[in-house]
């Protein structure tokens, strides 16, 4: 009986093993038939003929590396005969532009803000800027979820915003203002009711500069920073109120007085056209650009056409596969700003001594990804077919409707902090390796790229795209995940929220020098 493979484009030389193959197995696709001349992974790929020493390795119909030596039928392809190596790529802009049909408007059950903004979660946040006033931002929100919240049901909870930066940068240079529009971005955030913010009094990070430069303002009724000690303040640095106790004590006080104009919220109709999702794929496997990644492009694609925005980001992870999204461009200079980013990720890369293609992980090549464009083919999946209207720099408040792109790193918890910070209200996170991650004050819904994992990790994976294996359809399953991030949007929770994870995946990137 002939085994499972998959052949994803015509002009592919190579198909793809859906389920493992011993040496010996005769698997067949498409009329062509060959022996497995070793044991492969499933996720893997099998050449589907002899493929000479130099040649292109084609999947998706796109060159994904050079053979560096001679391939036979039959033979496993992997990072043993591949050389990772950039195929020349045909830049064209606004060739492709497929607008997303009319629809039925949909809403889902949200909270509106006084601003005219609309939440998804009701958070407060303790927004710390600088690793020198992590643990005292930690201390009021254990203080705070030990003795208040149970009184206070509408809240979901107290998060504290900590990371590992803040000092030893320059003042008003970029770093600093990426991680002032980071922390604001949370401060504000739409799922955030009420937040204040800690600093030590010495760092760089100047908290009384983040409040001003981003206008940082409290809950509707109270009042910042002001010479009226009945005020309450935005803004309290350590080394002022007189220490951790103090601070600690002082900060639960104002959070406190907060937390009964924080519940008062009640969810209402909210069209999904004001939905920001920020779409992400982490530890991926051989069949993420198969499975998973295409079908959460076809919910893309859904919320586009709602009014929506969906949001992908990863720059390197985009690296071979930018010529396709500049093909979708709304524009020639909408293209040319992904260029830019591309050409700054390779320059990056340079200066500190590495390469682009030190891509794909560990995991993702023990899962099937032998080189960072066939990473990339599969990623950009994740954005549809509807048109790119706008490249933003990281943590960039996103204001334009559709399909955007945001600059980040590939690692997942710098990427998705980006685009939280950005607006958006709602993550859904593609995996085929099992990567666990949430991100508060922003559900996360989970989707595996397989069964197998799907069932081993049934705690922490929302969706199973891996069906789509099995044979259902790719738009049945993006027709799901659309359904998801409206229940999400409304109210039901996520896997991650159930487990309490995001509190820890707050992550502002830094990419200058620390001094």
């Amino acid at each position: 009986m002939a085994a499972s493979i998959l052949r994803l484009h015509v002009a592919d030389n190579l198909a793809v093993a859906t389920t493992p193959l011993s040496a010996g197995t005769n698997a067949n696709v498409d009329g062509i038939n060959v022996i497995a001349a070793e044991k492969i992974p499933a996720g893997h790929k099998i050449a589907l003929a002899d493929i000479a020493d130099g040649a292109p390795i084609v999947k998706f119909g796109q060159t994904i590396g050079y053979a560096s030596a001679p391939i036979s039928g039959g033979d496993w392809i992997h990072v043993h005969n591949v050389k990772p190596t950039k195929p020349g790529l045909e830049f064209e802009f606004g060739t492709e532009i497929r607008k997303p049909p009319a629809v039925k408007s949909r809403t889902f059950q949200g909270f509106r803000r006084a601003d005219g903004r609309c939440g998804t979660r009701n958070y407060l946040a303790v927004v710390s800027t600088v690793n020198c006033s992590a643990t005292t931002a930690r201390y009021v929100a254990q203080q705070l979820a030990q003795t208040d919240l149970a009184d206070y049901p509408n809240i979901d909870g107290i998060i504290p915003l900590v990371h590992k930066a803040g000092c030893a940068m320059a003042f008003g240079d970029s770093d600093h203002h990426q991680l002032n529009r980071t922390l604001a971005g949370f401060a504000k955030h739409p799922n955030v009711a009420a937040s204040i913010v800690l600093g030590l009094g010495c760092e760089t990070a100047q908290a009384g500069y983040l409040e001003e430069q981003h206008g940082l303002v409290q809950l509707e009724g109270t009042s910042t920073n002001s010479a009226d000690d009945s005020s309450q303040p935005m803004v309290l640095n350590i080394q002022e109120v007189g220490g951790i106790r103090k601070t600690v004590d002082r900060a639960a006080g104002v959070l406190r007085d907060l937390l009964p104009l924080a519940n008062n919220v009640m969810r209402e109709p909210i069209p999904v056209a004001e939905l920001k999702v920020a779409l992400e794929c982490g530890g991926s496997d051989g069949n993420s650009g198969i499975t998973a990644n295409p079908a959460v492009g076809i919910a893309a694609d859904m919320l586009v056409a709602q009014g929506g925005t969906a949001i992908i980001s990863e720059t390197p992870e985009m690296y071979g596969a930018e010529h396709l999204l500049t093909r979708r461009a709304i524009s020639r200079e909408v293209g040319e700003q992904l260029l830019e980013r591309i050409r700054w990720w390779e320059e990056y890369a340079e200066r500190n001594g590495v390469t682009i293609d030190n891509n794909p992980s560990f995991g993702n090549k023990q899962g099937g990804l032998t080189t960072i464009y066939e990473k990339s083919l599969g990623a950009i999946a994740k954005g549809g077919t509807s048109p790119l209207q706008a490249i933003y720099r990281y943590a960039e408040t996103v204001t334009e409707r559709g399909f955007v792109i945001m600059d980040s790193p590939g690692f997942d918890p710098a990427s998705v902090t980006g685009k939280v910070a950005g607006g958006a209200q709602v993550v859904v996170f593609t995996t085929g390796r099992g990567s666990c991650f949430g991100c508060k004050p922003s559900p996360t819904i989970k989707v595996s790229t397989n069964t197998l994992m799907f069932e081993r990790m049934s705690d922490d994976m929302d969706l199973n795209a891996g069906v789509i294996l099995q044979g259902e359809s790719v738009e049945s399953v993006g027709e799901k995940i659309f359904e998801r991030i409206i229940a999400t949007a409304g109210g039901a929770p996520t896997l991650s929220e159930a487990q309490g994870i995001g509190d820890d995946e707050f992550c502002p990137w830094q990419p200058g020098p620390v001094f």
